[in-house]
């Protein structure tokens, strides 16, 4: 085939000599504008697991980068002058222009004409129709992505902190994450050490620091000398070094198509990572190694082979862009996580990506998590002023009690609200009995209840739980008195009406949200706007509804006081009444309950506040809430950070902060522990506690979560549906000998415990067995098997 790829970067170079050493028969041209001896930037970083790709797919390339690089296992953060170390994390890296140069001397090794300082302005010089194969490889400004943007399907974000990458001559043995505050903001270093008596430091800061500073008008000497200043204790004497060091804001690049025509995007020019997880370059290698596989299973058939690498290509490398994503989008709140003590901040950090969790960091360093369990146990104590916490022992964060108001809740872990459909004229049956007692015997802190409704008109479906009535009030008290009887769980009632969501099918006997054809009754909302197209119509609520609304809100609080509640949850989420007055997507009124966000919370606090006043003074009140509706038009971030102030102004002691379902017209970002951000962003921007689900599935994420200050309590769903007894489980895993066991389950507690043990020895031994050994000792392996040829 003829091949040619334009610009010289490693994607380009890796393609073109895996091609080569596939086909020496292929033709193939690099063309590059700037010289050989030259390149952006400093130095790269691979990790383990990387480096043992490139070992497979070319081993004399593997060879050189092993005998250039710097390795290192630890990870340094320092933040307010405190330092904070943790090993086991496997990286290495390089000088930039070393790995071009190796690639370089492998092409002209095999054949691939490299042609350099070669400026292509005008696509017609590359002749595309007279190629089989053009590789875009001109990175993230590409000019060829460019041209096709339309085709490729392209979206640039640029996002709003500024980066400059530096050198310096500073000696380090570690990664390196510095942050210093200044007058003018926060500024932080990515740095690490790429060759010998050479590191990069990349500095990072927000866009106001970066005007207020006045680096946005400063030149590459001036920012140089104001960096110098900044990291002045850090640096030790050595100075920066620039290499067109400007100032820079990241495009997040993305491409629905991969190719078009003949044309295929490779590294930047496809999707670009943030420098902070270091995988812009091991993507774009990735990439080559995954096309050059494609053209060896097809041949040469260029459209078959482009249509293969689309398809195995494209899900993985968005599965890591959403990665660095994930872990850009932290650096961006760096003023919300600096007023954290510098153990969680730096744990924080750790796991911004979520990939990196408790359970992945002790395996990596034990005496790491170990120090933070300690750190953890003591700031509970400090926080809730539980004087019984152990702070010599400490149990894992997931099972350090809490405070919610002036109650106290064993663990972190709740049931979280899911409705049973099943109610019979809204009264509890055997199914809640046991529904609800086993998961309070399964040691959960909190057992949270479906929503139950406030009146008959505020149902959901004919089998929607009520407590509007005496005779509920005692089948409740039955319920909570068992799982109080029988557990150390507290139990919360969660109220609310459905709004224009109700009077719909039992979902398994006409579809979720489905209309009842018979039966129906009359439903209501702020605005006359049908769920479905063809569901009934709510009549838009007046004062007279909204007075008896509030007076069902009331009667339900005092049931369920009288019921023995712990703690009482308001539904304001989910498209439910409540929720589709502080949308602005359903809350189109324009009396004074709609248009600002002050005015369409004006009934959900009239009814938090009335509902406070009716509610034990002892007990707890958490409100749900949806902080995106997940469509245009919807609530905004920054409304929904005054809502959640208004709720703790006016005696919320918790928001349980879900997401959508609001409007059928979402279109919802799922993903791992997706709602988590929403929670963080309310937690730490508005100072109160929060509860958080949303696919959330293991102890681990639930430790995670909590030990890095994004939640309070993690509510847990089908995990806990399937398995009851999830947090006694995870109790004899993490070896919790204060977790409560029902007497008559003592015995199975001795058997969970040493079936616990036995799991850990055997998955470590697994994760010990699929780390990537040190790159060194597998390149020594490979020579000593023949597999690479030594000097």
């Amino acid at each position: 085939m003829k091949i040619t790829c334009l610009g010289g970067g490693p994607a380009s170079l890796y393609f073109s000599l895996l091609m080569k050493k596939a086909n020496p028969a292929h033709d193939i041209t690099v063309i590059e504008r700037g010289p050989r001896d030259a390149t952006w930037g400093f130095g790269v970083v691979f990790s383990d697991d990387t480096l043992k790709g490139f070992m497979d797919a070319d081993a004399p390339t593997y060879k050189r980068i092993v005998e250039q690089f710097a390795y290192w296992d630890v990870i340094d953060t320092s933040i307010n002058g405190i330092h904070i170390r943790s090993g086991g994390h496997g990286f290495c890296g390089m000088s930039r222009l070393k790995l071009l140069n190796t690639f370089h001397d492998r092409c002209e090794q095999l054949g691939v004409n490299l042609r350099f300082g070669v400026d292509i302005t005008n696509l017609d010089q590359l002749e595309i129709e007279n190629q089989d194969l053009v590789i875009a490889g001109d990175g993230i400004t590409s000019m060829i992505r460019e041209r096709y943007k339309d085709q490729f399907g392209t979206t640039l974000d640029w996002r709003g902190n500024r980066f400059c990458w530096l050198a310096t001559t500073l000696p380090l043995d570690s990664f390196v994450f510095i942050f210093r505050k200044n007058e003018s903001g926060w500024w932080w270093v990515h740095a690490y050490r790429y060759e010998e008596g050479m590191a990069t430091w990349i500095v990072e800061c927000s866009e106001e620091t970066w005007k207020r500073s006045g680096m946005d008008k400063a030149s590459e000497e001036e920012t140089r000398k104001y960096l110098e200043v900044v990291f002045k204790d850090d640096l030790k004497g050595h100075g920066l070094i620039t290499n067109r060091s400007l100032w820079r804001a990241f495009p997040v690049v993305r491409n629905e198509h991969l190719f078009h025509k003949n044309m295929v995007l490779l590294g930047d020019s496809g999707r670009s990572a943030h420098f902070s997880i270091g995988s812009g370059t091991k993507l774009a290698m990735e990439d080559a190694i995954t096309l050059a596989d494609c053209f060896a299973r097809g041949g040469n058939n260029v459209a078959a082979a482009l249509e293969d690498y689309q398809r195995i290509r494209k899900p993985e490398a968005d599965r890591l862009q959403r990665t660095a994503v994930t872990s850009l989008s932290w650096f961006e709140h760096i003023d919300r996580y600096a007023r954290q003590d510098p153990e969680q901040f730096t744990f924080n950090m750790m796991v911004r990506s979520k990939r990196v969790t408790y359970e992945n960091l002790r395996l990596r360093d034990a005496e790491y998590i170990r120090a933070m369990d300690h750190w953890f146990a003591a700031h509970t104590k400090k926080v809730t002023g539980y004087a019984d916490i152990d702070v010599e022992k400490p149990v894992a964060p997931m099972f350090q009690p809490f405070r919610i108001g002036k109650l106290r809740v064993e663990n972190r872990v709740e049931l979280s609200a899911m409705c049973q459909y099943c109610a019979e004229e809204g009264l509890t049956t055997d199914w809640h009995l046991i529904h609800y007692g086993a998961r309070g015997l399964g040691g959960a802190g909190i057992v949270n209840t479906e929503m139950l409704c406030i009146s008959p008109e505020a149902r959901i479906s004919p089998g929607c739980a009520g407590i509007w009535s005496a005779e509920q009030t005692e089948k409740w008290r039955r319920i909570v008195e068992f799982i109080h009887g029988n557990s150390h769980a507290k139990v919360c009632v969660q109220i609310g009406h459905a709004g224009r969501k109700g009077a719909t099918c039992i979902p398994w006997q006409g579809g979720m949200d489905q209309p009842l054809k018979q039966g129906a009754w009359p439903i209501v909302s702020p605005s006359a706007i049908p769920y479905l197209p063809h569901s009934q119509v709510p009549r838009e609520m007046t004062e007279k509804d909204l007075d008896q609304i509030t007076k069902d809100f009331v009667r339900a609080a005092k049931n369920a006081a009288s019921a023995g509640f712990d703690m009482l949850e308001l539904h304001m989420a989910h498209g439910y009444l409540l929720s589709t007055f502080i949308s602005p997507y359903t809350n189109r009124r324009t009396d004074k309950y709609g248009g600002s966000v002050e005015n369409r919370m004006r009934f959900p606090l009239r009814v938090l506040k009335e509902v406070r006043a009716a509610w034990p003074a002892e007990r707890p009140i958490s409100a749900r809430i949806s902080a995106t509706d997940w469509l245009p038009g919807g609530i905004s971030e920054a409304d929904v950070l005054v809502v959640a102030q208004l709720l703790k102004e006016n005696g919320t002691d918790i928001i349980n902060v879900s997401t959508g379902q609001v409007a059928k017209e979402e279109a919802p970002m799922y993903g791992r522990m997706y709602q988590v951000p929403f929670a963080d962003q309310v937690r730490n921007d508005v100072g109160i506690p929060t509860i958080v689900a949303g696919n959330i599935t293991s102890a681990d994420q639930v430790n995670t979560l909590v030990a890095a200050g994004r939640c309070d309590i993690v509510a847990l769903a089908r995990p806990i549906m399937n398995e009851p007894h999830f947090v006694l489980n995870a109790a004899a895993r993490y070896g919790v000998k204060g977790q409560y066991w029902p007497p008559q389950y003592q015995s199975g507690k001795f058997a969970a415990e040493m079936k616990a043990a036995k799991e850990v020895e055997e998955e470590l031994e697994l994760r010990q067995d699929a780390k990537p050994p040190n790159p060194r000792e597998a390149l020594g392996i490979a020579i000593a098997r023949g597999e690479v040829l030594a000097d």
